[in-house]
């Protein structure tokens, strides 16, 4: 299986060094210096691609991809904005992505914790949710994008937070607006928290990731299922399947 990676931070490095113990093969490397490689013979022969850029070079390196008939595995956030368009293009057969604003399993786990947990909470009013975000210093946007998905999650769920709202940490949102907080220090890989909070006690959730080499075996194992595939996928999708279960993820 040939892989191209699109981005070659620390992401990217990543992937390849999973990709390589695997025994794939990395049929090119494309970062910001060098994007003609997208014109490559390498890289229109490569059978899926996966894009870890940035959020203002998501979308050339996306295209790039649809315009060589290569899948793409997608774990770059904040091009939020661009998704209801690629979806579009990937109906219409256009293109094809996977895109998950978080790759980790562990993280995808959480994120059902999350449902299940709001679900429980529309029955006790009493408690109400906020959501906290910690990340490195070197992340561009923010809330992250996987606190965007747990925020949307939860918010599709709640009978009494249909909005969540972006709030400086000791801030108070409105009511009926579920709060995201965040904070940029260190090194830190991600850690996101979503704490219900009545005058009684406090439900604290939190996922912890310990370093990036989870999201880098998803993606890898996102790309070789997605590998032969026409559309949009969801990391659910991906995993609803490897896992045979419906409803989950």
């Amino acid at each position: 299986m040939k892989i191209a990676i699109i981005g070659y931070g620390r992401m990217g490095h990543l992937v390849e060094e999973v990709a390589k113990s695997r025994g794939l093969h990395i049929s090119c490397v494309i970062d910001a210096d060098d994007i003609d490689k997208f014109a490559s013979d390498e890289f229109k022969k490569s059978d899926v691609a996966i894009e870890f850029s940035t959020p203002s070079t998501a979308i050339e390196g996306i295209l790039s991809c649809f315009a060589a008939k290569v899948p793409v595995v997608v774990g770059t956030t904040g091009w939020d904005k661009d998704l209801p368009t690629i979806k579009d293009m990937c109906e219409k057969g256009q293109g094809t992505v996977l895109y998950a604003s978080n790759f980790s399993i562990g993280m995808n786990i959480f994120m059902a914790l999350n449902r299940y947990v709001t679900n429980i909470m529309n029955g006790f009013e009493a408690y109400d949710p906020s959501l906290l975000e910690i990340h490195h210093v070197h992340k561009l946007d923010h809330p992250s994008g996987t606190a965007i998905t747990l925020a949307n999650e939860l918010t599709a769920i709640s009978t009494r937070f249909k909005k969540w709202i972006e709030k400086e940490l000791g801030e108070k949102p409105e009511k009926g607006f579920l709060p995201i907080y965040h904070k940029r220090e260190g090194e830190v890989p991600g850690i996101h928290t979503i704490t219900w909070e009545s005058d009684c006690d406090s439900i604290v959730m939190t996922h912890d990731a310990k370093n990036r080499l989870g999201f880098a075996r998803g993606a890898v194992s996102a790309a070789q299922w997605l590998a032969g595939k026409k559309g949009f996928y969801s990391i659910g999708d991906f995993l609803s399947d490897v896992t045979k279960t419906k409803g989950i993820f």
